[in-house]
């Protein structure tokens, strides 16, 4: 006797098949803020707050870039909610952030009326066709019948392939019809083409046929959760491993094959390894030009193999000589079972010469290096560093050892100040079971600090660490090279008294000016297990060091800077 499967069904509104929707989808905590056109959707979720946790933060870009911490940190798709005009704009940088680092996220935006569409209706505007640049897909859901079904696909795109944002704009009046609800399990992930068994070969003689190899590894090795194959394909190269900004984690930092982070602001030794290399493998990796500065000149002594799942991406920046197309856990496996063990002794020795030192110390400030130190030293293996962006985004890559991956989340592509209090509040609703520290810069934080009325809200503890050099210190420093050290508004003489701001918002708040008192007040805030801020005062002066200016490669490196 044939046993039939028993479907069930009912009728419910929009809104709630959209909070059925996202239980579909193993959601169980999205960000957003309430406004006219979402209302429905709020009362769904009001009726689903024992299943699905809301978090409202201060400003939608702060959701949004939540939702993209949320993503980062566990490796799920993240989700956000905003409300029409004004409201689905203000998350148009959280989309694009995610879009340019490739992260998975859904954002669900209210809309006016469908009767009301096309006529300058309030707080209406075409945020489906505004997001279009910078999302996977984008879709303005025209009936009742479409509503599930588009939920179901934006997260089989969000997730498929080479990760990234998808947009769903829904009509006021759709999320208050009813209509029938069949639940259904989330739709497979679109296939991933894999490459033919005489590429793969090809690519092997040449791994086998080197002597000098580096591995280039990017932010799509992360993504594909691939760590574990990268590094065990790095043990039988035996070949050093550079990462890129989004791609570090992707071997652990105390691995005797971690190199160092690769480019503007990358180590010497693993600038001259790309020089001298004979093979260069890059792995999910792009070349962007804070990676290859000099196009032309980048691995030009090399055989270079790029192992990628974006066609897109083959060929873009630089020229290869090899490529496979794939997924890159599975590409790593294959060349790595394919492989017999290397030895490159010699070439790792060579590379051995090369040293890079950061610090530099005034007598009078703190250095950032000090800080991160005491950081490194109180850190767990699996704590999670978040940045914003500027100076100290670029001194926490070079002073923190990463060893897992998905413990340094930052804005690689967009490079978006203001992105740090938002991510590491989605990192920590993500991996509660994580410590969650921040560091982020004065000019930064101004972006942002409104999101510790979030922290406090829900208490959740960040530990907020402000890099405080009273200037913009980043567009300040190429002002010293580039522009004759005419300090055009990166000087902006404010008086923020960031502890006392934070205590204005709940939270505990310190200063720290002596060394002595780094690593007890970065203590007590651990310890206090709740939101903190430690403003650390470091110095006007404080450069980014080595630096390749940009459209240059290692020899034009500036490793001293007055």
């Amino acid at each position: 006797m044939l046993s039939e499967r028993i479907v069930f069904s009912m009728e419910l509104k929009g809104s709630e098949i959209i909070a059925e929707c996202l239980l579909e989808q193993g959601v169980d905590t999205v960000f957003g803020y309430p406004g006219g056109a979402v209302l429905e959707i709020y009362d769904a979720l009001y009726k689903y707050s024992d299943k699905i946790k809301h978090i409202m933060t201060a400003h939608e870009q702060g959701a949004s870039h939540a939702a993209d911490g949320y993503a980062r940190a566990t490796g799920k798709t993240g989700v956000v909610i905003a409300t029409s005009g004004p409201g689905a704009t203000n998350l148009v940088t959280g989309i694009a952030t995610a879009y340019m680092d490739s992260i998975p996220m859904v954002a669900i935006t209210g809309n006016v009326g469908r009767a009301l569409l096309g006529k300058s209706s309030f707080q209406e505007v075409d945020i489906a066709e505004i997001v279009k640049p910078v999302t996977k897909k984008s879709f303005q859901v025209a009936t009742m019948e479409e509503l599930a079904p588009t939920i179901r696909k934006a997260f089989q795109i969000a997730g498929s392939g080479r990760k990234g944002p998808v947009l769903i704009d829904v009509p006021k009046d759709i999320t208050a019809m009813k209509t029938e609800y069949t639940k259904q399990q989330p739709l497979p992930y679109e296939p991933i083409a894999e490459p033919k068994a005489e590429d793969i070969d090809e690519v092997v003689k040449l791994l086998e046929n080197c002597q000098r190899p580096v591995i280039y590894a990017g932010g799509g090795v992360i993504s594909g959760n691939a760590s574990k194959e990268l590094t065990e394909f790095a043990e039988i190269l035996d070949a050093p491993v550079c990462c890129s900004l989004m791609g570090m984690g992707d071997i652990s930092g105390d691995h005797p094959l971690f190199a160092g982070n690769l480019g503007m602001h990358g180590a010497v030794e693993t600038g001259m390894a790309i020089k001298d290399a004979d093979l260069i493998v890059a792995a999910g990796a792009r070349f962007s030009d804070r990676v290859a500065g000099d196009t032309e000149k980048f691995g030009a002594n090399a055989k270079i193999i790029h192992l990628d799942i974006d066609l897109k991406e083959i060929n873009k920046n630089v020229k290869v000589d090899s490529w496979l197309l794939g997924d890159i856990k599975e590409l790593l496996s294959e060349l790595k079972a394919k492989l017999t063990q290397q030895n490159h002794e010699q070439w790792k020795k060579e590379l051995s010469k090369y040293t890079t030192v950061t610090e530099v110390k005034d007598g009078k400030y703190i250095t950032p290096q000090e800080i991160l130190h005491a950081v490194e030293e109180l850190r767990g293996d699996n704590d999670i560093v978040v940045t914003d962006v500027g100076q100290h985004q670029m001194w926490a890559a070079q002073e923190c050892r990463f060893r897992a991956p998905r413990t340094f989340l930052t804005s690689g592509g967009l490079g978006t100040m203001g992105y740090g209090m938002g991510a590491a509040i989605g990192a920590y609703m993500g991996c509660p079971d994580k410590k969650v520290f921040l560091a982020t810069g004065d000019g930064s934080f101004h972006m942002n600090m409104n999101e510790m009325v979030t922290l406090k809200s829900y208490d959740i503890p960040v530990i907020i660490m402000v890099f405080n050099n009273t200037v913009l210190g980043m567009v300040r420093q190429w002002q010293k090279l580039f522009y004759g050290r005419r300090f055009s508004q990166t000087d902006p003489h404010r008086a923020t008294d960031f502890v006392a701001a934070a205590k204005a918002f709940g939270i505990e708040g310190f200063s720290v000016s002596e060394e002595k008192d780094i690593m007890p007040t970065l203590k007590k805030a651990v310890e206090l297990n709740a939101p903190v801020l430690i403003d650390f005062h470091i110095s006007p002066d404080a450069n980014v060091l080595p630096m390749i200016p940009p459209g240059k490669d290692v020899d034009d490196i500036i490793l001293e800077l007055d």
